[in-house]
């Protein structure tokens, strides 16, 4: 007689279900994105992302510890400008006294090695138009002057303690540009986490309040079109060949299967961004009553990291670190 087979067997216990589970969200996977205010003296909380702040230089750096004592993976840190400092270029992005590298020096001088330390390398909270770029004449990107301004910024921020810079601007050729910057100045330790497949959603919008943005219009010219697949491949391979030490994925809720395709793909780690966004919805919903907060936030967690992601980059990283403890 044949036997009776019963996966069930396998899920009728809580220890029994986490004996075989594939996937599991660890501490050490999860990086806290995190936002540092000019010309603000508490802490501003952001509307449109209960529990998310702009941080005043005090408090991030107590934010920061808690963070880190709770066993996140990393910090990504961005950078929030007085509007009157925002100019063409985005000269406060470089500026190594403006607000994000600021930062970013208190955070290495009180954190060291504790943690990894990353920077959002890109203009668009530091330019009054908002774009990730220099804009040219006709009012369009101009990706090779943005480059220069690139790696401008990438120098300031490894020199104020960067480990790792984030690229989000989605410029040809930004990784390479950087990486030669870099090790021409002997910094040859400092990483690079490329926003490789970074795609123009509409999942965007809390995020956008977050960092002040000037944008008018939108940044499709340059961030991926969401209809398409096998952009995204010749994007990651191009920063691979690059020098990229981990590639990422963003948004990541609605581009799972892109966060498959990479991994398959990518011999560095791959990471993906849990948006301002997909946090907002998640939170809306809890805080109504139709959805189990905590459930969500695992579930959604797990998602990304069986589609492929090693590292997941959420704003509720400090939380679930702690929870997970």
């Amino acid at each position: 007689m044949a036997p009776v087979i019963r996966p069930r067997r396998l899920r009728t216990t809580q220890a029994m279900r986490r004996l075989v589970a594939q996937n599991t969200i660890r501490s050490a996977d999860l990086v806290l994105p995190m936002f540092v205010a000019d010309g603000i003296d508490d802490p501003r909380p952001i509307e449109s992302m209960p529990g998310v702040v702009q941080h005043t230089l005090d408090s991030l750096r107590k934010a920061a510890d808690e963070a880190v004592r709770a066993g996140v993976g990393g910090l990504m840190l961005f950078g929030v400008p007085d509007a009157g400092d925002k100019d063409a270029v985005g000269s406060g992005a470089d500026d190594p006294d403006g607000i994000l590298n600021r930062g970013l020096r208190v955070l290495a001088d009180d954190l060291g090695d504790s943690t990894v330390l990353m920077a959002d390398t890109c203009l668009d909270e530091f330019t009054d138009h908002g774009h990730c770029g220099v804009l040219s004449d006709d009012g369009r990107v101009d990706n090779d002057a943005t480059l220069d301004r690139y790696v401008s910024m990438s120098l300031a921020q490894a020199r104020a303690g960067a480990q790792l810079l984030g690229p989000s601007g989605m410029m040809d050729g930004q990784v390479a540009a950087i990486r030669a910057a870099l090790d021409a100045e002997g910094l040859t330790d400092t990483g690079i986490l490329a926003y490789s497949a970074k795609y123009a959603s509409a999942f965007y919008g809390p995020f956008r309040e977050a960092v002040g943005s000037s944008l008018a219009g939108d940044r499709r010219t340059y961030q991926q079109d969401g209809s398409n697949r096998t952009e995204a491949l010749r994007e990651v391979r191009l920063d691979l060949d690059e020098g990229a030490d981990i590639v990422m994925v963003k948004p990541a809720m609605s581009y799972l299967d892109i966060v498959r395709d990479v991994a398959e793909i990518s011999d560095v780690p791959v990471a993906a961004y849990q948006i301002s966004g997909e946090y907002s919805m998640i939170t809306a919903a809890a805080e109504r009553g139709w959805i189990d907060r905590d459930a969500a936030i695992l579930e959604s967690l797990t998602s990304i990291k069986r589609a492929g992601a090693s590292i997941i980059l959420t704003y509720w990283a400090a939380e679930v670190a702690a929870a997970l403890a």
